[in-house]
């Protein structure tokens, strides 16, 4: 499967599913020749993603889909992963590198995004998150 730009993937919520976001993302680094650190960076950041929508969105609900849609431009590509929850408040978050909270299992999910993807959008109050990367 060849990336098209504009190309949505929907799964229910189960992470079973997590294999074909995992193809999506594989197929995209390939076909624009993303190099291996690169690859590392999406595939993490769009898995948490998407990961966060499953869990946190759609609480695990495999009657909700996780909309991933993928847009590409001359110099960045851009992956946006979209729940039906209701949203975030992605301003107040725990920081998991504070000491109070490196212990706890979870809570740092938009943390790795932002430190992997060049720009972080969230729209319609945490409900969709714009991953972008740029390619040079």
């Amino acid at each position: 499967m060849i990336p098209v730009k504009g190309e949505k993937l929907y799964i229910a919520s189960s992470s079973e599913n997590m294999r074909h976001v995992e193809r999506l993302v594989e197929d995209v680094c390939e076909t624009f020749r993303v190099n291996e650190d690169n690859y590392g960076n999406i595939l993490i950041a769009v898995t948490e993603a998407v990961n966060n929508a499953i869990y946190h969105g759609n609480h695990g609900n495999p009657d909700k889909k996780v909309e991933i849609r993928f847009e590409s431009s001359e110099h960045n590509i851009q992956f946006s992963v979209t729940d039906e929850g209701i949203g975030f408040d992605y301003h107040n978050l725990p920081d998991p590198t504070d000491p109070q909270n490196i212990d706890k299992p979870h809570g740092r999910g938009v943390f790795l995004m932002k430190n992997l993807a060049d720009k972080v959008e969230f729209i319609n109050n945490g409900q969709e998150v714009l991953l972008t990367f740029n390619l040079n």
